[in-house]
């Protein structure tokens, strides 16, 4: 039939696999290079492209690693550019956890609005209040610690 769309691919042996089928040898002989790759072995198997592309910003200098401790003593590595604001930084912290309970099989449903009320980032017993400032401003930079604090009431 012309015009119509096949979603069947044949395996080496003749065989046709679906979509589903192709999805998963995909996934698997990604896993096996990922796993094999020395630069790469240290990233999940189920590897989504945004943290292939970190990786890689991180190797050529282009993207910093933030290490946010949160009141549990959980250090979360968290990947942003070398000119990335706080606002991005909480972009980053909100993607990060996502994917984590994504992949746990948590609660995905966050009410950020909510965390960012209650909670502040800190580092060097400064809070990081503007969302608009560089993190550079704060003097961050690749691999220092942000700690991850609940706000007390202000009176």
């Amino acid at each position: 039939m012309e015009g119509t769309k096949s979603t069947d691919v044949s395996s080496k042996d003749g065989q046709c696999l679906s979509h589903s089928d192709v999805m998963l040898k995909v996934k698997k002989e990604l896993s096996e290079i990922i796993q094999s790759d020395s630069l790469l072995c240290d990233l999940p198997a189920e590897i989504t492209l945004d943290e292939i592309n970190s990786q890689i910003a991180l190797e050529y200098g282009q993207a910093m690693l933030v290490n946010v401790v949160r009141a549990d003593d959980q250090v979360m590595g968290v990947v942003v550019t070398q000119s990335a604001t706080v606002l991005d930084l909480k972009h980053a912290i909100k993607r990060h956890f996502l994917l984590k309970q994504t992949r746990e099989g948590g609660k995905t449903h966050i009410s950020w609005r909510y965390v960012w009320k209650r909670h502040w980032l800190y580092f060097k017993g400064q809070k990081l209040t503007e969302d608009n400032k560089k993190l550079k401003d704060y003097d961050i930079r690749n691999k220092d610690e942000v700690t991850f604090v609940k706000r007390l009431k202000e009176k």
